[in-house]
């Protein structure tokens, strides 16, 4: 019988709704982790001096501390900036990009239950300790684009590729959307969807994808693209996208009723 990877790794969880963190900590629980539970960040973090976690699992509608206030504390310190924090809310898109652009390393969705929430921490977990491999880390079935802000949506696992550091190719499929990010240690060098190519051709995809609820993707690892022609951030080419939608949004709101 092969170990447990969750087992001597401890996941702090702040949250002030009592009731849902018990719940949640029970979940993670079953999944091998020990499991701290604190209701105020200011407190949780006098804790990190003597007990490191390996995970620091936060809800964004806290009223004392934000999380996104979490990154820069931890990152000011060579002793607890290498804690990962995964940001925790009800948000969509927005809030996913605000997450990462704060320095958080994971966002999730509360909505999707304490179970899922926990499944997908052990999967964020296995993927900083192997390398994130979406086709070997998941079934068939599971790398359908579905929900908003799970860690299967195109910008979750572009931004996971790129905080992974990982080297290879992302294909995209997405109804008649087919679209490639070749990825080298988390830095995007090409990218191409149709005739576009470059910075346009992530900003297309993003967007194209953006409330789709079926796609699908395959990443391999070590394939490289001769010639780069991504010269922004991660971060950058994806609140461009975004942008984008919201300004076309706006249009449409706008026009004829």
């Amino acid at each position: 019988m092969s170990t447990n990877p969750a087992l001597n790794q401890r996941i702090l969880v702040i949250d002030s709704n009592v009731f849902f963190a018990k719940r949640l900590m029970d979940a993670l629980k079953a999944h091998g982790f020990d499991v701290t539970h604190c209701t105020q960040p200011s407190y949780a973090l006098t804790m990190l001096e003597w007990n490191a976690p390996t995970a620091i699992l936060c809800a964004t509608n806290l009223r004392e501390m934000s999380v996104y206030e979490l990154p820069r504390i931890l990152h000011s310190d060579a002793a607890t900036a290498s804690i990962p924090v995964m940001a925790m809310g009800d948000g969509g898109e927005q809030a996913l990009m605000e997450a990462f652009r704060a320095g958080c390393d994971d966002y999730i969705d509360r909505r999707r239950g304490p179970e899922n929430i926990a499944a997908q921490v052990r999967t964020f977990l296995l993927s900083r300790e192997e390398g994130f491999r979406p086709t070997q880390m998941l079934e068939s079935e599971q790398t359908v684009l579905e929900g908003s802000l799970s860690h299967l949506d195109l910008p979750g696992v572009v931004q996971m590729l790129a905080h992974s550091r990982q080297s290879g190719v992302l294909y995209i499929n997405a109804e008649k959307l087919d679209g490639t990010i070749f990825f080298h240690r988390g830095e995007v060098l090409h990218a191409e969807v149709g005739e576009i190519i470059g910075n346009d051709a992530v900003v297309s995809i993003i967007k194209n994808c953006n409330g789709l609820d079926r796609g699908v993707y395959k990443f391999v690892p070590g394939t490289m693209s001769a010639t780069r022609t991504v010269f922004r951030t991660v971060t950058e080419l994806m609140l461009e996208a975004l942008r984008e939608i919201d300004e076309e949004r706006a249009a449409n709101d706008g026009g004829y009723k």
